[in-house]
């Protein structure tokens, strides 16, 4: 937590914008550094995750991509996987969002399948406001990883 309180502003905007890819956003995080603890700044980031514009959100879904299967998936899960990505990406415009915590890795292709699936019949209104809420989930998830992944307060090395 001191090296990203501590890191030159553009650093510590450069590390957020790898957890979500709303330059806003990061650079409202950034700014109101330091943070007394992780909780503080995942609180902060979750919270600001809320008031991001359409632009803003259209700026971060823009940036995702849609993760492919493990290479061990068999080959029809494979086409099933890139059929549901490209159906959802024609109907919404962005690629498909949605964190996997708590979703064992052995079963993180079928929660994708039936995600996507489920969420295809949303509305565009709907599915907007649902793939914003996955996408605060991640955000926060990535951010916990980049913070707990040895963060160290060498000033490069943020």
């Amino acid at each position: 937590m001191p090296a990203f309180n501590t890191a030159a502003p553009g650093r510590a905007v450069e590390l957020l914008l790898a957890c979500c890819r709303s330059r806003r956003w990061a650079e409202r995080i950034a700014a109101h550094r330091p943070y007394p603890t992780v909780d503080a700044l995942l609180a902060a980031a979750e919270e600001a995750g809320y008031d991001l514009t359409g632009t803003d959100l259209d700026e971060a879904l823009a940036a995702e991509s849609s993760a492919p299967p493990h290479p061990d998936a068999p080959p029809a899960a494979r086409t099933a996987l890139r059929a549901a990505h490209a159906a959802y990406e024609s109907r919404f415009g962005h690629a498909f969002v949605i964190s996997l915590d708590g979703v064992r890795p052995g079963e993180r292709l079928d929660a994708v399948l039936a995600g996507i699936r489920s969420r295809l019949g949303n509305e565009p209104e709907e599915e907007r406001a649902v793939a914003a809420d996955e996408l605060r989930r991640l955000t926060r998830s990535r951010l916990a990883f980049a913070l707990a992944g040895g963060l160290t307060s060498t000033p490069g090395n943020l």
